[in-house]
């Protein structure tokens, strides 16, 4: 047997349930992993409170990194005892030992941490087909980044000043502020006390920027859209706020015929060629030095309650990690 979170019903941070799971052998195409790290992500939350609903019993959980212990037939390019990493599949993260389709495991370099690459994939990867796909930025650009504090928002912002851009952020407090400007964030917001979208116009001189990236939805989706230039991009990959609610699309016309995405690291990996991509890309610029990725909370996998709760409040910063 082995220990996993699992969740019978949706619900807050109190529906999850640290119990017995019984793995067994992989089989066709499937690959059998024991964790080392386990990432926390926004969207787990969804799925606990059913925002995204899953079929229930469910496991938890996209992304991990650890060792492969079998795989089953038709899997010829991973063996026992490669390093993986992985974000995105069946959720089931959360737990000693998964099964997992073999397809959505990437080899991990031997230069990088379970630690590292549990805090980064999912967030990494967001952040290369957001800014290298969704819109590709290019040097000298201004772009606005919601949450710069956050997971997803400390990487971009290193990576976005690696790319040459200049970066706004959004934060919640003055201590976040310091943190993503830490992290290569030029402009920081204070949206607790600051309206960002004058403070977009005044930063940009009235130009306002070509592309926003928002992971807060609700929220911040009208101010988004008052914040781009015309044919500008607002990249919607999260509903940190709640989901956008229905909009009338005359809207988009009126702020000079502007492009609105909701894209998923789902879609743009769903090919283990482009996968495979996204995740070297990733691994090179964290090799590189250019991108660092910071773990700022660890905890037991036993705690996965207190994880949620300290998320959902907005007290973590950065990647907080999972240790099973």
């Amino acid at each position: 047997m082995s220990k996993a979170v699992r969740f019978h019903k949706v619900g807050g941070p109190e529906v999850l349930v640290y119990e017995d799971v019984e793995v067994g052998n992989p089989g066709e195409g499937q690959a059998r992993v024991r964790h080392h790290a386990i990432g926390l992500n926004f969207i787990d939350t969804y799925h606990r409170s059913g925002l995204y609903p899953l079929p229930l019993p469910s496991g938890l959980g996209l992304e991990g990194a650890g060792v492969v212990e079998a795989v089953g037939p038709g899997v010829d390019y991973l063996q026992a005892g490669d390093r993986v990493a992985y974000a995105g599949g069946p959720p089931g993260s959360y737990s000693e030992v998964r099964l997992i389709p073999a397809d959505r495991l990437v080899k991990l370099p031997d230069a990088i941490s379970y630690q590292t690459a549990a805090a980064m994939m999912l967030k990494g990867m967001t952040t290369q087909y957001l800014i290298r796909s969704t819109y590709p930025v290019k040097a000298g650009q201004t772009v606005l980044f919601h949450a710069a504090a956050g997971g997803v928002g400390l990487i971009a912002c290193q990576w976005l000043k690696a790319l040459g851009a200049t970066v706004i952020g959004t934060v919640g407090s003055d201590a976040k502020a310091e943190l993503a400007k830490a992290h290569g964030c030029d402009h920081t917001i204070v949206y607790t006390r600051e309206n960002f979208v004058e403070r977009v116009k005044e930063i940009t001189g009235g130009a306002k920027v070509p592309v926003v990236y928002d992971s807060v939805g609700k929220d911040t989706f009208m101010g988004s859209l008052d914040c781009l230039q015309p044919r500008g991009m607002l990249a919607v990959f999260g509903n940190g706020s709640g989901p956008v609610p229905a909009f009338d699309l005359s809207l988009l016309a009126a702020r000079g015929s502007l492009y609105v995405t909701r894209p998923t690291l789902v879609t743009y990996t769903a090919k283990r060629a482009d996968l495979v991509a996204v995740a070297n890309e990733l691994f090179d610029i964290v090799l590189s030095g250019k991108v660092k990725i910071e773990v700022n909370q660890t905890l037991a996998l036993k705690d996965a309650r207190q994880a949620h709760i300290d998320l959902e409040s907005r007290k973590t910063t950065g990647s907080t990690v999972l240790m099973p």
